[in-house]
């Protein structure tokens, strides 16, 4: 609760701030791109038509004999039915964007992510001068095995997916399938930005393993977080405070016992 509350403290200075706006704007642009992209794509295959032309020739006694057939085919008898009403168009309307928006909502957790590693190294040097100038920072990442990571991790993530496919049709357990799969690649992604920030891979190894649940309680508490609609968008600088300030108390121990 201490490193809750002092994360809180911190996110609201006016440098965090500052930082905040950048994720802020470039996952907002993406995820409207995204969204309207999306939905569009949607709409337009609701009004595609079809022309088909079949030519078939057969032979009689002989003699050739060639049939034609023209077709131009507009939609589905469904999707005409749908969009011949005002209020079914409407709904079916609404359907499409709303679908749009699950996915959108998910893309824009994922991108954040993605935005927010680049940044990590600035908020975590902000944390340092502000409470742990004491707390030497011995990173071991690399640009190669970073993206290394990143692959693999958005590859198990999209297996995941596929592989929980059949708990989607349950209730309940459909929402930890749903989600599972990207907050696998959300915990991962945070927990190596800021590990490989300020520990070395030793001390990394180390506190993951002695705080193995209390991390995951804390991605959880974030990604739940994440969850709510354009909430990430404006705080996702804050979960790197927050583990940021976890990670540095946890390294301030760790070297005070040898």
């Amino acid at each position: 609760m201490s490193i809750l509350l002092l994360s809180i403290k911190d996110f609201f200075t006016v440098k965090m701030l500052k930082y905040a706006i950048l994720p802020f704007l470039a996952t907002l642009v993406i995820m409207y791109i995204l969204f309207f992209v999306l939905a569009g794509v949607g709409l337009d295959s609701m009004h595609a038509s079809l022309d088909v032309h079949s030519v078939t020739t057969t032979m009689q006694n002989g003699i050739p004999h060639t049939d034609t057939f023209s077709a131009h085919v507009q939609n589905s008898s469904i999707i005409q039915f749908l969009m011949k009403y005002a209020l079914t168009s409407w709904l079916a309307s609404f359907l499409v964007y709303a679908v749009g928006g699950f996915f959108v909502l998910y893309a824009s957790v994922f991108i954040a992510v993605i935005v927010l590693g680049f940044m990590t190294p600035m908020i975590l040097k902000e944390l340092q001068r502000r409470h742990y100038s004491d707390v030497e920072m011995r990173g071991y990442s690399n640009p190669a095995e970073a993206l290394f990571l990143v692959l693999k991790w958005v590859f198990v993530m999209i297996l995941l997916f596929f592989l929980l496919i059949p708990f989607y049709f349950i209730p309940l357990l459909n929402i930890i399938a749903f989600n599972l799969p990207l907050y696998y690649f959300f915990h991962k992604m945070l927990i190596y930005d800021i590990s490989s920030n300020i520990a070395t891979r030793e001390q990394s190894d180390m506190i993951r393993y002695l705080n193995r649940g209390s991390l995951r309680m804390k991605t959880l508490f974030l990604y739940i977080i994440s969850l709510v609609p354009f909430v990430i968008f404006f705080v996702s600088v804050f979960y790197v405070v927050y583990l940021g300030n976890t990670y540095f108390v946890e390294i301030r121990k760790l070297r005070s016992e040898k």
